[in-house]
């Protein structure tokens, strides 16, 4: 039976508008391309949205490194965080969509993640840009809005794509319960790929006016669990999401955005992040180097950065004073910043907001730069 939603107007008239399927599979696969916002970010992730950035349709997949590609995935998009999500589209007329979608899109995501290259992806892009008449760059620039640059974008693609971390979505008119059931039970074996499903209901009034209701199906409690999303509590272990939940609520949209940046720089260099427990979030990004961890510093929700030189002191080449001091000399250079020198080998901490000019936040990232690249002299 067709579902039916409600329209009043300002003049107090009330309209139907009644379920209707889409006349084909291909436009509801352009309705995807034209307006990436019906894959409804907000509910993938409610604290920060997900925003979508189109690379291309009909995205070839090969089986082996010599083919050229065996399937043809509907769309591939990447997420502002660089992570690429596989879409394939079924109608819920496709007796397909009952079982057959999952092994298809299980088997374009195994082959995708061996086989396609950041190059590939890369020039894919540059392709759709150029059939629309746009400029990459400007596409990718406006899609990222200064939370990244380009190349540190393409960057985490790269290192996404290589870990596995990918998204995969089957979208349809009508997702049915068979289908639902998998893909919840699959989302809750999974991490860190994942694997959702998008129902996008066409409802048809007066005059031919649409409206397009999306709705995400696969996010269970089990599944959050798997993947690190937890409910804060004063004892709780806290998770990148509700770290970075509290640190917008408590601080604000600059500090956020300016943390966020600085992670994402840090996921190229740091092959973890632990994250504290207790009242107050922490996150402590971990480098590192012939089998031994290196804590460079601690990110609070309270807004400061922590700098470590009471670890730094125990490890080699920190545990000569004279790096510290040059460490030391070097976040002293950035503006408003003044770590006295009695605090060579304590736990002085930064406020976040230092690192709000562009100017300013480059000779932090200097400064760490020079602190790994010293490490791996070692």
């Amino acid at each position: 039976m067709s579902d039916t939603i409600f329209h009043l107007d300002n003049n107090g008239k009330l309209s139907e508008s009644k379920e209707t399927s889409y006349i084909s599979e291909d436009l509801l696969q352009q309705l995807l391309a034209d307006y990436p916002n019906l894959i409804s970010g907000s509910q993938i992730n409610s604290f920060r949205p997900r925003r979508w950035l189109l690379i291309s349709r009909e995205f070839r997949i090969p089986d082996d490194i010599d083919v050229q590609g065996r399937w043809s995935l509907d769309h591939l998009f990447l997420d502002q965080d660089g992570i690429p999500t596989l879409i394939e589209v079924k109608r819920s007329t496709d007796t397909r969509i009952r079982r057959e979608v999952i092994g298809q899109i299980l088997d374009y995501a195994s082959n995708a993640v061996v086989y396609w290259s950041i190059d590939e992806i890369i020039n894919r892009f540059e392709k759709q840009c150029e059939s629309l008449n746009k400029i990459s760059d400007d596409v990718l620039q406006g899609f990222l809005q200064d939370e990244n640059d380009v190349d540190t974008f393409w960057e985490l693609t790269k290192t996404n794509l290589k870990a596995g971390k990918i998204r995969m979505l089957i979208v349809a008119d009508t997702i049915p319960k068979e289908l639902q059931r998998i893909i919840e039970f699959l989302n809750e074996q999974m991490t860190p790929a994942e694997i959702l499903g998008v129902e996008i209901k066409q409802f048809v009034g007066e005059n031919n006016i649409k409206t397009l209701v999306p709705r995400v199906i696969g996010q269970t409690a089990g599944a959050d669990s798997v993947k690190g999303v937890a409910i804060k509590s004063q004892n709780s272990h806290w998770t990148e999401e509700t770290f970075f939940e509290e640190l917008l609520e408590k601080r604000g949209r600059k500090e956020f955005d300016v943390i966020q940046k600085l992670k994402n720089w840090l996921i190229q260099i740091c092959y973890r992040f632990w994250y504290g427990s207790g009242k107050r979030g922490s996150c402590v990004p971990v480098f590192e180097h012939k089998g031994m961890d290196y804590f460079p510093f601690a990110i609070w929700t309270t807004g400061t950065i922590e700098i470590y030189f009471q670890w730094h002191k125990h490890k080699a080449p920190f545990d000569n004073e004279e790096k510290r001091i040059e460490l030391l000399n070097r976040l002293n250079q950035i503006k408003d910043v003044d770590i006295p020198l009695t605090k060579v080998s304590g736990r002085p901490d930064i406020p976040i907001s230092v690192l709000f000019d562009g100017k300013e936040y480059q000779k932090f990232i200097e400064a760490y730069d020079w602190f790994f690249d010293e490490i791996r002299k070692v």
